[in-house]
């Protein structure tokens, strides 16, 4: 059957952002962010404020880039506390970490396949990293690289959601977080911004060793989905 004149059939969809699913989420729906904050510790550290704003009905944190430093080797880095969101027992009892990510597109710097200037994030390039129980020869806590991931939006200024998974890997090793470590964190990075953009999180949820979340220490941070 031949589609009729105006039809959309083939016109992409706008994404929708996605709805916290389990108990144990940061959904950030109470307006609370006091355990995050951005890292600017080089001169391509991206700056700006936080705050938490709504995106089609859906709360979310923003890193409101001030876009005082250039886009070539930007990077915006969040840092997220996990000691102020777990006890001290399920802080170690960590071994993944899920979440969403967004990026929104605030001019038409990117160019599409066709040569012309749109206005949208394009490709969303993130990763972190964090310091771990682990001692090195000098006492200090040995930092861990997570496996970064990727996605991206090309035909709307307000990317849907790019889930990311950071893994303790050699968690047997120590490499991981202990019931000590007060300042326990983590850091979510995003690079490679291809124009003026500001980067979202939502929907931390923590899990242990079998996939079972962990619940956090404010039921006040948690989804009410």
């Amino acid at each position: 059957m031949m589609c009729s004149i105006g039809c959309s059939k083939d016109k992409p969809t706008p994404p929708k952002p996605v709805e916290a699913s389990d108990p144990n989420t940061v959904s950030f729906d109470d307006g609370i962010f006091d355990f995050v904050e951005i890292i600017c510790d080089d001169k391509q550290s991206a700056e700006g404020t936080l705050s938490v704003v709504e995106v089609q009905g859906n709360k979310m944190l923003r890193f409101n880039d001030d876009h005082s430093i250039p886009l070539e080797g930007k990077v915006q880095k969040l840092s997220i506390s996990a000691a102020a969101l777990l006890s001290p027992e399920n802080l170690a009892k960590v071994r993944s970490i899920q979440f969403d990510v967004y990026a929104d597109a605030l001019d038409d710097s990117y160019v599409n396949q066709d040569g012309k200037n749109v206005k949208v994030p394009g490709t969303i390039s993130c990763g972190g990293g964090t310091v771990t129980a682990k001692k090195n020869s000098n006492n200090e806590n040995v930092w861990y690289d997570f496996e970064g991931f990727e996605g991206g939006e090309y035909n709307f200024d307000m990317s849907g959601a790019v889930h990311g998974e950071f893994k303790f890997l050699l968690a047997a090793s120590d490499v991981c977080w202990s019931e000590d470590m007060d300042a326990a964190n983590f850091l979510i990075m995003r690079w490679g911004c291809e124009n003026a953009s500001n980067l979202y999180v939502d929907n931390i949820v923590f899990y242990d060793e079998s996939g079972k979340s962990l619940p956090l220490l404010d039921n006040n941070k948690t989804s009410s989905s």
